[in-house]
């Protein structure tokens, strides 16, 4: 047990080092050794006092400032939308009709043979429908 005894407040974030020896009682000879890096930090209740006097004295240096309020960027005009806008609609369309067309290598339709699709074709269009 390592005690601190003169405890202030200017001794907060000094680093201190211990070295622990393990060594048998009857030999000078040292089986091995540790150093340990200790900083002294204050109890939370000290922290908030600090934190308190520190808004504090913040609150007090703003008091005493004089402002003048600037407006940094006018507000924009935006209008709210009230649903996606009409490319994400017409993708969407255009990625269902090609899903329900037919694949290459169908026979059997009545869709020209020009708007049959790839299978990577397919792919592409659910992974963006998606």
């Amino acid at each position: 047990v390592i005690r601190h005894r003169d405890v202030r407040a200017s001794y907060y974030g000094v680093i201190d080092k211990f070295r622990l020896q393990v060594s048998e009682q009857s030999q000078r000879k040292a089986f091995g050794k540790k150093e340990i890096i200790a900083t002294l930090l204050p109890s939370a209740k000290e922290q908030q006092q600090q934190k308190e006097e520190e808004e504090k004295r913040i609150k007090e240096h703003l008091a005493e400032s004089v402002f003048f309020e600037q407006t940094l960027c006018q507000p924009e005009n935006r209008t709210a939308s009230s649903g996606p806008s009409l490319l994400t609609v017409f993708l969407g369309v255009v990625c269902v009709a090609a899903l329900m067309l037919p694949t290459l290598g169908e026979m059997e339709s009545l869709v020209p043979l020009y708007l049959h699709l790839s299978v990577n074709q397919k792919l592409v269009a659910a992974y963006v429908l998606g």
